[in-house]
């Protein structure tokens, strides 16, 4: 099957961009902003909420980083603006992390001074282990001034319920994924029984000790795990919800919404949809996979 995947993203690569959009469009809001705000107000209605982030997230300059800025501080604008049930995801090496941690810190200081002014808040996405001390530095550095912050871990990463408990007196909002970065087997497990077992791990601890958590799968194990560790431990519906991608396990998603738990949909969109496209299906050439499925309806 690896194989195969390996072949469609080889394959995807090689066709024009207008035929790659059929790959890409179920999975990305838009080009516009404006098109992530409608799409929102459409899963509001359903009584979904939303993340939205901008693409872009390789920037080698300050003007980049400052221009990323200044569109993540118009998507605080249209929250407000629309009164979307919406909060704001960023890649912290679009704010320039990897350039200048106190450039960083800045740039993010700015987007959440204007969330806190709209009662809003703002995620720091994770991404490849290279960044992960300096993300976790920035959070914490954050998270001495502001409430309305939180981060993403990786259940796939060893380092992964260690890092979890350190973040404890911070009382840390999390977003517990499984993680897509291609990383070595010496610092992340590569079983899904035990991405699987770390993750499940992970949220108990979460949950056992008052964290709120955002529970990001598309995994149908996890979601039923989930569900029994939320009723086993009591646990409030105010100290979690349940997120997803757009476009992934669509019926899933329906179902964790009609069970009457909050759901949030992850809702990126940019110019840079096709580079964010065919970078993610390098990095995790399954997703390649699951791309022909659900495009051709497929189990």
């Amino acid at each position: 099957m690896s194989y195969i995947n390996n072949l469609i993203v080889t394959f995807v690569q090689l066709l024009p961009k207008s035929i790659v959009r059929v790959f890409s469009g179920k999975y990305i809001a838009g080009d516009t902003l404006q098109d992530a705000v409608s799409l929102t107000l459409e899963l509001n209605k359903k009584g979904i909420y939303t993340t939205i982030d901008v693409l872009g997230e390789d920037i080698s300059t300050r003007d980049e980083a400052i221009y990323a800025k200044n569109e993540c501080s118009k998507i605080l604008d249209a929250i407000k603006k629309f009164k979307l049930k919406s909060n704001l995801s960023i890649k912290p090496t679009q704010m320039g992390l990897m350039l200048d941690s106190d450039f960083c810190y800045q740039q993010l200081s700015e987007l959440l001074d204007k969330a806190v002014a709209i009662d809003n808040f703002v995620r720091i996405d994770m991404e490849d282990s290279n960044t992960t001390d300096k993300t976790f530095a920035l959070y914490k550095r954050l998270r001495q001034k502001y409430n309305n912050v939180g981060v993403v871990v990786q259940s796939y990463l060893k380092r992964t319920l260690p890092d979890v408990k350190s973040l404890l007196p911070f009382k840390t909002n999390f977003r517990l994924c499984k993680g897509i970065y291609i990383e070595p087997e010496e610092i992340a497990f590569k079983s899904k029984n035990e991405i699987r077992k770390n993750y499940l791990d992970s949220l108990r601890f979460m949950l056992q000790n008052d964290l709120y958590v955002g529970i990001a799968t598309h995994d149908e194990y996890l979601v039923n795990e989930s569900y029994k560790m939320i009723k086993e431990l009591n646990v409030s519906v105010n100290k979690f919800e349940f997120q997803m991608l757009l476009g992934v396990r669509e019926d899933l998603r329906t179902k964790i919404n009609e069970d009457g738990y909050k759901v949030r949909v992850y809702v990126p969109f940019g110019k840079d949809w096709y580079a964010y496209s065919i970078r993610r299906l390098k990095e995790n050439p399954q997703v390649a996979g699951h791309i022909v499925k659900n495009l051709f309806g497929l189990k």
